[in-house]
């Protein structure tokens, strides 16, 4: 009884905010522009939280993100929330969750502020328009897609924001790697970038350099906005958890970790990520660790045994990763390259971790571009087969 009388007590004297939250927002936000269009955008820290709302909504496991855009374009936009985050909240589904019991009242007044928070479209020609964006939460740095829709025109922004409550915690702030100029080996051509693809390490290793890891089954070629662009489309975030980090390529841990959401948080694809020493036409080259966890979706969560280890059909989460990336609307070429040895189901290898896989030592290779491009647009190119004829091949 105690605790319902104080639950009821705090939200009972609930009052909107008088702060400015939004100032201090606007100072540190990101900002870019094309098309007439300028986009700003930051995560919501703890404190941000308390000045915008009055209360804390950091343990309903929501990450808002205040979003302004300024339309000096000729045409009227809206905000397309799903391209942010396919599993968006609306205001009144995060206003419901700290609704007070029985105090219609102050849960009336919560709904109509977070309301009025909220994004709002349309963004008419020669306005400014700003609110917050409620999307499940990422740590360190978050992958923002924006997508502008006008008439007969669709802008797309991805910007990365810093996580504030992340920005002094050693899992969470560390930068994306990169090498310097010189490091990296430049390739004009499609064929000589096809024979470096293939000279790319097989598989991983452990930290000491020993012991075969996971395969390297796939390859992203273009810019990581493009790509984490068109994954965010497919409901795949930045995910980087303790074992991923058992998994060295190039002597380092995965420079990022995607996984894609799942229902009510369990395991899911993931996709481990290390940028190679090479580029085609300027365009950098990423070596990518496909794979899915033991049991899938039914498989325990929170990085359990079950969600750490490799199911063994490594193609198949790979060939998965494919068909996402071709509906995302970023993919402008696909190829196949050899990669890992081939591996019969009947003589499955081993790694370090105590997984088995077998593959048919292909790569996906995928090259992305920030424009919406639709199905019928994507290049095959005629490298190894789209579609293997063996035990091995996968829709």
């Amino acid at each position: 009884m105690t605790f319902i009388a104080c639950l009821l007590a705090g939200c009972s004297t609930w009052q909107p905010p008088t702060g400015d939250a939004v100032t201090a927002l606007r100072t540190r936000a990101e900002t870019t522009s094309k098309q007439g269009v300028t986009l700003r955008a930051a995560v919501l820290s703890r404190a941000d939280s308390d000045r915008m709302f009055g209360i804390d909504i950091q343990g309903t496991g929501v990450q808002p993100v205040w979003i302004e855009v300024e339309n000096a374009s000729a045409r009227s936009m809206i905000l397309l929330r799903t391209g942010t985050d396919p599993d968006y909240f609306s205001p009144l589904e995060v206003a419901w969750s700290v609704h007070s019991w029985f105090d219609r009242k102050t849960n009336a007044r919560l709904d109509e502020w977070f309301n009025r928070q909220g994004f709002h479209n349309p963004i008419p020609a020669g306005a400014t328009r700003s609110g917050v964006v409620f999307t499940n939460p990422s740590r360190g740095t978050k992958l923002l897609n924006v997508d502008l829709l006008g008439d007969q025109t669709l802008i797309a922004f991805t910007l990365f924001l810093s996580v504030p409550d992340d920005a002094t915690h050693p899992d969470f702030s560390r930068k994306l790697f990169a090498y310097p100029p010189a490091a990296v080996t430049d390739h004009a051509d499609l064929g000589s970038l096809r024979a470096a693809l293939e000279r790319l390490p097989c598989c991983a290793t452990d930290a000491a350099g020993q012991g075969v890891g996971e395969p390297l089954n796939g390859i992203v070629v273009g810019e990581v906005a493009d790509f984490s662009a068109a994954m965010i489309r497919r409901n795949y975030r930045r995910n980087q958890q303790d074992f991923d980090n058992a998994q060295r390529v190039f002597g380092r841990i995965p420079d990022a970790v995607l996984r894609k959401q799942a229902q009510a948080g369990a395991p899911a694809t993931w996709i481990r990520v290390w940028l190679a020493p090479i580029s085609y036409q300027g365009r950098p080259v990423y070596l990518l660790q496909v794979g899915r966890p033991v049991g899938g979706r039914f498989a325990a969560a929170n990085g359990t045994q079950g969600a750490a280890l490799l199911h063994g059909d490594v193609d198949e989460a790979r060939n998965l990763m494919v068909q996402d990336c071709m509906y995302s609307e970023g993919l402008e070429k696909l190829a196949f390259v050899r990669g890992p040895t081939p591996v019969p189901l009947a003589q499955e290898q081993a790694t370090f971790s105590g997984a088995h896989y077998h593959t048919d030592g292909r790569r996906a290779v995928m090259f992305f571009v920030l424009r919406p491009l639709s199905l019928s647009d994507i290049d095959i190119l005629d490298w190894e087969p789209i579609v293997e004829g063996d035990a091995h091949a996968r829709e």
